[in-house]
């Protein structure tokens, strides 16, 4: 891997943002902004805390940046890796000059002493290649210990087996997971594409913020069978993992997993995965949320009789706990209490035997 040897250092004016960084957003990565206009979008991103933090202990050298050379009328030293903190520093220039007014960032630099040579000496190792650092960063956070959320675990791959034309098996091996774990996070995110090729009420960027939620589904099995997605597939045809048999499927599925813009998803975090696989099972809930704009999730949930095991798991402890209080309510005969309890159960029984004939007439002959 094509790494400099030795930590370097360089004033902030030989810094520059990376008009190409994903945190942008794919359009905004996509336009080849001016630095002016890729720190205007990047000041939003909490840059006073680390300003702050600059001021109080200088730029700590294990949180180099990672920059490549890229000609752009001449060589320039770009930041792919570490955006945030150079834009805190040129924000925290900016506010100590005078240039940038604010009552937030007058308070960061209120009299405050700025550390010797912060904007002078700023730590960077060289990379030969964006790739190269892609992978570095892709290794550091799938495996090491800031480890990256599913998404970007998921993205990460992708990149590797789309632009680097690596296969599942290559991808495990490089980043230390089983082929099976690289092939579902690849047909996940390979999915989310697909959304947004297809969909026009659709944003990546929100539903990547509930990607673990589709990654779940899909290892679930329910998602998979209303999609029709094969999970075993190779990377080339997973590149369109629902066939188009299916894409008027994977529009109801979006907005029920995801929502719209005008239109909340189907349920919300409180709900387990589980419960949307039950009802994704059940032809009878299914054909109930295709048939209706705003459907009701524990309407569908009951269609499914996705509570059945609830109610099997609740009448067991019922039944256990009157097994327990029979071994000694002999010794409270009268207690009053005791019999206002006794009644309430009595009447619930009766209230449970009404809905199966059947068993009254059975407990009837024994009684």
């Amino acid at each position: 891997m094509g790494i400099s040897e030795e930590l370097q250092y360089a004033r902030l004016d030989e810094l520059y943002l990376d008009a190409k960084n994903p945190r942008l957003g794919r359009p905004e990565a996509n336009a080849m902004l001016s630095q002016d206009q890729v720190l205007d979008r990047m000041r939003s991103w909490t840059l006073d805390e680390l300003a702050a933090s600059y001021l109080e202990s200088g730029f700590w050298t294990h949180e180099a940046l990672l920059v490549v050379e890229e000609l752009d009328g001449h060589p320039r030293l770009v930041v792919v890796s570490g955006n945030r903190r150079l834009a805190a520093l040129i924000c925290l220039r900016q506010a100590l000059n005078g240039e940038l007014v604010s009552s937030r960032w007058s308070t960061v630099v209120e009299n405050r002493n700025v550390p010797d040579k912060l904007f002078d000496r700023i730590p960077y190792v060289q990379f030969k290649s964006r790739q190269e650092i892609e992978l570095y960063l892709g290794f550091h956070h799938i495996k090491g210990i800031k480890q990256w959320f599913l998404q970007e675990k998921a993205q990460f791959i992708a990149k590797l087996i789309d632009e680097r034309g690596m296969d599942y098996g290559e991808v495990a091996r490089k980043i230390g997971y089983k082929t099976f774990v690289v092939q579902r996070y690849y047909i996940s995110y390979r999915l989310l594409l697909q959304m947004e090729n297809h969909l026009e009420d659709f944003s990546i960027e929100g539903a990547a913020m509930q990607f673990s939620l589709l990654f779940h589904l899909l290892r679930i099995g329910g998602a998979r069978e209303y999609l029709n997605i094969d999970l075993s597939s190779d990377a080339q045809a997973a590149k369109t993992p629902v066939p188009k048999t299916h894409l008027p499927k994977m529009e109801c599925f979006a907005r029920w997993v995801f929502g719209t813009h005008k239109q909340q998803p189907l349920f919300g975090t409180s709900r387990p995965e589980e419960d949307f696989d039950t009802v994704l099972t059940s032809p009878e809930a299914v054909r109930y949320l295709e048939a209706n704009e705003n459907p009701n999730f524990d309407y569908a949930f009951q269609l499914a009789h996705g509570d059945e095991p609830k109610i099997v798991r609740r009448l067991n402890e019922a039944g256990f706990n009157i097994a327990i209080a029979l071994n000694s309510v002999h010794h409270y005969k009268d207690s009053l209490e005791i019999q206002r309890s006794a009644e309430r159960l009595a009447v619930d029984f009766n209230e449970l035997l009404n809905w199966f004939p059947s068993l009254r007439s059975e407990f009837l002959k024994k009684v």
